[in-house]
């Protein structure tokens, strides 16, 4: 063996040591990526074994995730992002496409996310199903990305696919992808995968055309959810490793399209100044965020959850997110919050976070991969750990779609090199990776199954925490709307008593004993409504409803009045005060908010029956004629519009369109005794000599109670 021969062998050799102890030569440097087998190309990504990996990997996901095409959108703010609202349930219009980018609806500016329900309904309908297969394809995308990432930048086959194959499959993740309303997360991890794709590119060839790619893949990923603010500190991490852009413990790697550093504080500063145009982006859509969330009421006031009481849940949640992805059973759609926190338990929390913190911190040099995804997981994770608590919940499965990546690879890369070389330990790892997949591939395949439809979702939650008051009130919701009102008022009860001072609970439960004529119990859980909550538009309008039912109208009024300034686009609640106040003869005041009703939402029937009404009581009868039409256009079962348009017809001698109109109303009410009476009237020979009478001025012939769901 020459000498030349001789150096390439010991060349090879002390690589295949450094690659067994986890380093990885940087991508920066030319030559082959390292790989699980000596000889890996990235050129040939996507030939051969990886795209064998590819095409397993879009296979699991079709498998976990086939049934979704048959699911139902649930009750938990699908009817808020899709179907009741009008600007995505009208599909793609230059109007909804507008609103997409000028509105903070449901507590955020997301103006990606909007446009992409408003596709779905422009393909799809309403089929909900459909709109599940969205999600699902958007995650299938995510998993290949991720798998292609990580080998582009590792070279290692193996380790590349088992973390994407674990992020494919979790059962932690289901509820990101068949929850239609977290397209959120989906669609914003897109961008997340793109964005490391073009830092990638950037960081091996530095040019201003390549920075700007990034900037807009980060600004299009905060448009589809905020939680893209942590990206920068992801890359910074991404930056020791596997990018190797600074080394640890020795000198710095020179960064290329600039002069070579001085030492590893001068590289620091320069990828850290770097990150300052990403830092303003996330720092911007941080403050809309917060801005939003505090308007929509979604963040909670500190005197409910003081800052000790939400740190607490933040250092168990980060303990209970790992708990949950090494034995993920028991996941609901919703964890309440906790009362309170033995001192014990919680410095056990600090103590193991500090204790891990440190380890891998003291590992760095040799493992860096341990740093890079401990500090992923804890980083990524702060958004929505609830430190600034907004909503209701202590924490989320959909929370660490994102967050686990860090934890996936810090084990398929650290175990593997704990264990070390040798042939039975590289057939028992991958033996074990396999059983692995398989038994969270049947686990997620159940954990779906529970979202085909809100009752199934919620009863689940319920056999795993009886307790839970947040999903009591939700399920009696469901019942509630499909006219089980005995089961909804004890779902609805139980809410209550678990959780008194829950105002959404002490809404529905009065709104179920209004309906059931129970007047006086129902004021009773309004009022406390109000009392709990005393900026809620609803548990204003809602008491309104009530006391106008107990014949106090000069109280009704005063609730309504009260909505209406909380949420002055709140048409129900006008309607409901423009009808209280013409049931107290003050028919010019009324006259003024059933005209703002109609101007909110002019497709409200009501609304438009109630201001015809009005308008004839001051004689104005070719604008009641005109507003009675509108109502029966927009409602063609409006028995009372028909009734009422055919009256004041006949009163203007327009007998052939009243005669019409009496006989759509006998049609859609046989035993409509006034309707027939007029109509004998109208057909006599003698019809022109005895005019019916207008309307009586000074109430609606149908007051409308205002009814409504944030």
């Amino acid at each position: 063996m020459n000498d030349r021969h001789r150096k390439e062998l010991t060349n090879r050799t002390a690589a295949n040591v450094k690659l067994r102890a986890g380093h990885q030569p940087s991508t920066l440097s030319p030559g082959r990526p390292s790989g699980d087998s000596p000889g890996s190309s990235a050129t040939s990504a996507f030939s051969g074994s990886v795209l064998w990996i590819a095409l397993a990997l879009i296979a699991v996901n079709v498998i976990v995730y086939a049934p979704v095409w048959r699911f139902d959108f649930v009750t938990i703010d699908d009817p808020i992002y899709i179907g009741n609202n009008p600007h995505v349930a009208a599909g793609l219009t230059w109007g909804g496409v507008s609103w997409a980018f000028t509105a903070f609806h449901a507590g955020y500016w997301i103006p990606l996310i909007w446009l992409s329900h408003m596709l779905d309904v422009q393909l799809y309908g309403m089929n909900a199903g459909l709109h599940h297969v969205t999600n699902v394809l958007l995650h299938i995308v995510n998993t290949i990305l991720l798998f292609g990432l990580l080998y582009r930048v590792t070279g290692a086959l193996g380790r590349s696919a088992f973390v994407a194959a674990l992020f494919a499959v979790h059962p932690l993740h289901v509820e990101s992808v068949v929850w239609v309303t977290e397209r959120k997360d989906v669609l914003s991890t897109l961008f997340w995968m793109l964005t490391l794709w073009a830092y990638i590119g950037y960081a091996r060839q530095p040019r201003w055309d390549r920075y700007l790619r990034l900037l807009l893949l980060v600004a299009l990923g905060l448009m589809a959810k905020p939680m893209l603010v942590m990206l920068p500190f992801v890359l910074l991490l991404l930056d020791v490793w596997p990018l190797r852009r600074v080394a640890l413990g020795g000198a710095a790697r020179g960064l290329k399209g600039s002069a070579p550093p001085r030492d590893q504080l001068s590289v620091w500063l320069h990828l850290m100044l770097e990150k300052i145009p990403l830092l303003a982006l996330a720092a911007a859509s941080s403050v809309l965020t917060y801005l939003a969330q505090q308007r929509t009421g979604a963040v909670s006031e500190p005197g409910v959850l003081p800052f000790t009481v939400r740190l607490e849940n933040a250092l168990e949640s980060y303990i209970a997110y790992i708990g949950k992805m090494l034995w993920p059973t028991r996941l609901s759609v919703f964890y309440t919050y906790p009362e309170s926190s033995p001192g014990w338990w919680v410095a056990g929390d600090i103590l193991v976070l500090l204790a891990v913190s440190i380890v891998v911190i003291l590992a760095v040099r040799r493992r860096p991969y341990l740093s890079v995804g401990w500090f992923w997981y804890l980083g990524t994770l702060v958004p929505v750990i609830g430190l600034i608590q907004v909503g209701l919940q202590a924490m989320a499965d959909r929370f660490a779609y994102v967050p686990l990546i860090g934890i996936f690879i810090a084990l398929a890369w650290g175990v593997p090199d704990f264990l070390g070389p040798g042939y039975y330990r590289r057939i028992t790892i991958q033996v074990a990776a396999v059983l692995i997949l398989v038994a969270c591939m049947i686990t997620a395949r159940g954990q779906v199954q529970y979202w085909k439809n809100s009752t199934t979702l919620y009863r689940h939650a319920l056999e795993i925490a009886p307790d839970n008051w947040w999903v009591h009130e939700a399920l009696g919701e469901v019942l509630q709307e499909q006219g089980r009102l005995d089961e909804a008022f004890t779902h609805f009860s139980e809410a209550v008593r678990l959780k008194p001072g829950y105002a959404q609970a002490q809404l529905k439960l009065g709104s179920v004993l209004l309906n059931q004529g129970r007047i006086d119990q129902a004021a009773t859980c309004f009022t406390n409504a109000v009392r709990s909550q005393p900026n809620n538009a609803e548990a204003h309008s809602n008491l309104g409803d009530a006391l106008a039912g107990q014949g106090k109208t000069s109280e009704a009024v005063d609730q309504y009045v009260e909505a209406v300034r909380l949420r002055p686009d709140f048409a129900e609640v006008h309607n409901a005060l423009g009808s209280a106040l013409a049931g107290d003869k003050r028919i010019s005041e009324a006259l003024l908010h059933f005209s703002e009703a109609v101007r909110l939402k002019p497709d409200y029937a009501a609304a438009h029956y109630n201001l015809g009404v009005a308008l004839a009581g001051q004689g104005k009868i070719s604008e009641a004629i005109t507003q009675y039409s509108e109502a029966v256009r927009l409602k063609p079962d409006f028995e009372s519009a028909r009734m009422s348009l055919g009256t004041t017809l006949a009163a203007v001698g327009r007998v052939s369109e009243a005669i019409r109109q009496f006989t759509e109303a006998l049609q859609i009410n046989p035993q409509n005794q006034a309707a027939r009476v007029a109509l004998n009237r109208l057909t006599r020979r003698d019809n022109t000599s005895q005019p019916l009478q207008q309307p009586q001025s000074g109430g609606c012939h149908e007051i409308t109670l205002a009814r409504c769901s944030f």
